[in-house]
């Protein structure tokens, strides 16, 4: 069946009976107007978000897998290690690591599980801030290789801002990995609005794939201007923390609880699909267990209502209210 793009007005009035904000309503609208290739897959509905398309074409899953505490005794390691096993086979295929994690037992436990099917994955790790001086940048990157036994990443990711004037020579040092073939793409993390900004200014700046950055129910502030500046830009946001993090989980929710039994799934599979309903936002849950990786991954058959969405808007007002 063929499809058509919404015209402004059907588009708002879509998005108002979905309670959107207004900032909500714009950025959902800039993907829409600039991107008719996810319009043509519905990711400008709150139904699709399946997969996200990088600003290089590449497309991954909206749904991917969070490894911060992986490795590092919370559960038996065989259990952490199944989990990640069964959200690949369910299409979590992104992987999101870093050096820091449990100083390098995250990446190592991450090298063992993708050990054989490296090609089905989609490797994410990071650089930290005080690695970005002299030849740093590449000594992380060839450390987090080694770790994770593989010889290339898809996305290497500065973990947290440094100083303006710092953005060219990360940029150039990122270019070069890419140039290399160590890493295929690059991005940033917990970046603001005017950071975003500047980093576009400097000598090739906008090959930034993404923004990785805290969102959730219970954390919408990037909606007051990150998410909509980075939609503007064709560039998805990557959410940490979907579930509200360790002190502020959402699967004990009465409200995502009742929404959930409506469909047949998980509290935290209501809470992920919202987080990724535009098809502009990736979201990387963590989980210990193969059960809970297989409640996550319900997020990706599941469609929330019209009803749905007022629900949560009025149960988790953004920085511009419900609605």
């Amino acid at each position: 069946m063929s499809r058509r793009l919404l015209s402004r007005r059907e588009f708002g009035a879509r998005c108002a009976a979905l309670g959107l904000s207004l900032p909500a309503m714009s950025a959902l609208l800039a993907v829409q107007e600039s991107a008719p290739a996810f319009a043509a897959t519905g990711a400008v509905t709150n139904t699709a978000g399946h997969t996200v398309r990088l600003p290089d074409g590449t497309t991954v899953s909206a749904l991917g897998q969070g490894a911060w505490h992986l490795g590092q005794g919370r559960h038996p390691v065989a259990v952490e290690e199944e989990a990640v096993r069964t959200g690949i086979s369910l299409g979590m295929t992104l992987i999101d690591t870093s050096g820091n994690y449990g100083n390098g037992l995250s990446e190592q436990f991450v090298g063992r599980v993708i050990a054989g099917e490296r090609d089905r994955v989609f490797l994410v790790s990071k650089v930290e801030s005080d690695e970005v001086s002299g030849d740093g940048i590449p000594r992380a990157c060839e450390a987090s290789l080694t770790r994770l036994g593989t010889d290339y990443l898809d996305l290497y990711l500065l973990h947290s801002p440094v100083p303006t004037r710092q953005f060219s020579g990360v940029v150039a040092r990122f270019e070069q990995l890419r140039a290399a073939g160590k890493i295929r793409a690059w991005g940033v993390s917990n970046f603001n609005l005017r950071q975003m900004e500047d980093l576009l200014r400097v000598p090739d700046g906008s090959r930034c794939a993404t923004n990785q950055v805290p969102y959730s129910l219970h954390n919408r502030r990037i909606e007051r201007d990150v998410l909509p500046w980075c939609t503007r830009q064709n560039m998805p946001v990557m959410a940490y923390s979907p579930l509200g993090g360790d002190h502020d989980l959402l699967v004990r929710d009465r409200t995502l609880a009742q929404i959930g039994a409506a469909h047949g799934c998980s509290a935290a599979a209501v809470a992920l699909a919202w987080v990724i309903r535009s098809g502009h936002v990736i979201a990387i849950p963590e989980s210990g267990s193969p059960a809970h990786t297989k409640e996550n991954a319900e997020a990706l058959s599941i469609a929330l209502t019209p009803g749905d969405m007022q629900t949560l808007a009025a149960a988790y007002p953004g920085p511009f209210g419900a609605t």
